[in-house]
């Protein structure tokens, strides 16, 4: 490291600090508004689209962050990057105290219904990922094919590589897409699985927990609507199966699909150099072209680091975890009060407990030196202590829950949507593309579910 680049980092350090507080003041208004919004129901035919207040956080941040009238510093979207990465930690703290009480669950269910949770890891991996490859997405294919991506690939992916990184900017795209498009989707691809008349219901039923609610509903409403008898162990064996694949999950992500997304993307680059040239390109053209292709998903970096060596200070920034904790949990305790309708010392403590489960992540990783990611701690000690065994699940769970988990996930794609600006000439490289992907990544997911709970329940019934 440089002595410039020493003196940089306290400098960018300062200037971060100095655009926390505008940071927090311009999220709590877009996050606001989002949430007096409310939702919107587009029909789409027998299905709907839903437009969370969390979609209008990100398109609204996003808007601000890119418009031209009155550019926003570089630095100010570097600290709202910075920012993120602890807002996605807050949305895991809370996401481990309702795994707690479903940890029985794994306990109870059959082979058929851990076994077909397989299938959610492979269908991306085997087919979208090489389809992103072919399509040239660059490193963002990693991010936006390791899974369908859901809330907790934002930390998976932002405690990887960091929120200024390809991947992350892969699992954003695919979030946005999945939660404008995923359930209605998955909706008309569970009627169609279903009306060919070869799938046991209860394996359709599983394939529908892909980790999404939304998705998940969808699917298993599909499913019912054909199968009207079984309606009620449809939805049951739906529900299980979503909450398995939200329990084990992170585990899975963090330490077996997002790093097998990792290797596999760059031995296929390095395998295939010319995948995704045109048909009738030579091999040479093809090769300069792919080489051209992945220069330009590094330029913006390059452009970084020149413009943080003239003084504009687009590098890397740092953001003191003593000042963004107590600025997200202000604007978080504010949306939750929106969205539950009014004030609640619950939600004060919710926050309260929330924040606490971080530091205690956050300082056992520390421990062990960042070998163990902090949101292992973080996920396996929430779930532990809010788990049936633990004396004080009831209190905990009370508080917590009285945090309305989508109001966390509008603030966290606000403040995502306020660092977007500066990511805009990358992610319009990805621009189209992430529709193909994300149409496939959801489709395999829940394909290969279905067969795997298919082949299970066979074997099951000799």
């Amino acid at each position: 490291m440089t002595t410039s680049t020493l003196k940089a980092a306290p400098r960018r350090t300062r200037e971060s600090l100095a655009w926390l507080w505008p940071i927090g003041g311009l999220a709590l208004l877009i996050a606001t508004l989002s949430q007096i919004v409310g939702p919107m129901v587009i029909p789409v035919g027998f299905a709907a689209i839903t437009i969370l207040p969390m979609v209008w956080g990100i398109l609204a941040g996003g808007i601000v962050s890119s418009q031209k009238f009155r550019s926003l510093p570089k630095s100010f979207q570097s600290a709202a990057g910075a920012l993120m990465g602890v807002s996605v930690l807050i949305l895991v703290g809370s996401l481990a105290f309702t795994m707690g009480p479903n940890l029985p669950l794994l306990f109870r269910a059959g082979p058929a219904l851990l076994l077909q949770e397989v299938g959610h890891l492979l269908g991306t991996l085997i087919l979208a990922l090489p389809l992103a490859v072919m399509l040239k997405m660059g490193p963002a294919t990693i991010g936006a094919t390791f899974s369908i991506d859901r809330e907790g690939s934002f930390a998976m992916v932002s405690e990887r590589y960091g929120t200024d990184s390809h991947p992350y900017r892969g699992v954003l795209s695919m979030y946005v897409f999945g939660t404008i498009f995923g359930a209605v989707f998955i909706s008309l691809l569970a009627s169609i699985t279903a009306s060919l008349g070869i799938f046991d219901p209860l394996a359709l039923a599983m394939g529908a927990g892909v980790g999404s609610g939304s998705m998940m509903a969808a699917g298993a409403a599909s499913v019912a609507a054909q199968f009207p008898e079984l309606k009620e162990q449809i939805f049951a064996v739906a529900g299980t199966s979503n909450i398995i694949t939200s329990l084990l999950g992170v585990y899975v992500g963090i330490w077996i699909a997002l790093p097998l997304a990792d290797k596999m993307y760059h031995a296929l680059v390095r395998r295939f150099p010319h995948l995704g040239a045109a048909a009738n390109a030579t091999p040479a053209a093809a090769s300069t072209e792919s080489a051209a292709d992945l220069a330009a998903v590094e330029s913006a970096a390059v452009e970084s680091a020149s413009a943080e060596a003239e003084g504009d200070n687009h590098g890397p920034v740092r953001v003191p975890l003593y000042i963004a904790m107590p600025v997200l949990t202000v604007i978080g305790i504010f949306i939750a009060s929106i969205a539950a309708g009014g004030f609640s010392w619950n939600i004060v403590g919710g926050y309260a407990i929330i924040d606490a489960l971080l530091l205690a992540g956050m300082g056992l990783s520390k421990l062990c030196r960042g070998k163990v990611p902090s949101m292992v701690f973080i996920i396996t000690l929430g779930a532990l202590l809010s788990s049936p065994v633990s004396p004080i699940a009831k209190t905990l769970i009370t508080m917590v829950t009285s945090v309305n988990f989508l109001s966390i996930c509008t603030v966290v794609l606000t403040v995502a949507g306020l660092s977007l600006g500066k990511d805009i000439p990358l992610l319009r490289r990805i621009g189209w593309r992430i529709v193909p992907v994300g149409l496939v990544a959801i489709a395999s997911s829940y394909l290969f579910s279905v067969f795997i709970a298919q082949a299970t329940l066979g074997l099951g019934t000799h």
